[in-house]
């Protein structure tokens, strides 16, 4: 795309590839400007372009998260990046299913798997909070066992890719490409953002990636065992998700 603002433009990165020794030069203005620019730009990209523009653009400040309901997201970026770092929120209550893809992807996918753990354990938790907290206040465990681990796993990337498509809910129906996360001061790339669940079907079987189990057995969306149930027909994938609480959203991208 012509006219797209890189990250040479901004002092991001030098003609020898990305600066990572010096910090400061990573401004939030900056990257609120790449970020707003490229999130205009690249709108109707295909999502491997995407996925190049923020490879190249940060380097080993990239990082894509995975909840492992899927590899789809991985496998992409690892097409543009090999080796690029994959966050896993370990958050002590996930299904085996789920820590199973985690561990397929680790030796199938030319990715570095990081396992993130919340800073208690879920007995520790308990003893702290008083048993089940996901039951009394969802927000506050997931605060606990997802955002803060999350944003302790980002500190040391400018970029993070995400796998936020549009059809899944009404509260993701506008989910940009490429935005700026002003709360935790990173460029938030999600490059599939406009497939539908056909173009996912369609790239697993093409690449045969690794899929978490559960989704054949009636889960439209998969998080940890306390809070997620199958959907029932006509729901839309996330319906399945802290169904017992006006809840959406873990916190992770708010």
């Amino acid at each position: 795309m012509t006219g797209l603002l890189s990250a040479t433009d901004l002092g991001l990165v030098g003609p020898g590839g990305p600066v990572s020794a010096d910090p400061a030069r990573r401004d939030r203005a900056e990257l609120r400007a790449l970020a707003e620019r490229a999130g205009r730009e690249l709108e109707g990209a295909p999502a491997l372009e995407i996925a190049r523009w923020a490879a190249d653009t940060f380097g080993d400040r990239l990082c894509v998260t995975s909840s492992m309901a899927d590899a789809v997201l991985a496998h992409l970026v690892s097409r543009v990046a090999p080796g690029v770092d994959v966050v896993f929120l370990d958050t002590g209550l996930h299904f085996p299913e789920t820590l199973r893809v985690r561990d397929e992807v680790a030796r199938r996918l030319p990715v570095n798997v990081r396992s993130i753990r919340p800073r208690q354990t879920v007995g520790q938790q308990d003893g702290e909070y008083g048993p089940r907290l996901f039951n009394r206040s969802p927000d506050d465990c997931c605060q606990l066992r997802k955002v803060e681990p999350l944003e302790r796993a980002l500190s040391g990337y400018d970029a993070w890719a995400a796998g936020l498509r549009r059809d899944e809910s009404p509260t993701r129906a506008n989910t940009p490409v490429v935005t700026f996360d002003p709360r935790r001061g990173k460029v938030k790339v999600n490059p599939i953002a406009a497939w539908s669940q056909a173009d996912v079907d369609s790239y697993i079987s093409r690449y045969d990636i690794p899929v978490n189990e559960l989704l054949s057995r009636g889960y439209g969306s998969i998080g940890c065992w306390p809070c997620t149930r199958r959907t029932k027909a006509g729901e839309d994938p996330r319906a399945g998700r802290w169904a017992m609480f006006e809840k959406t959203e873990c916190g992770l991208h708010v």
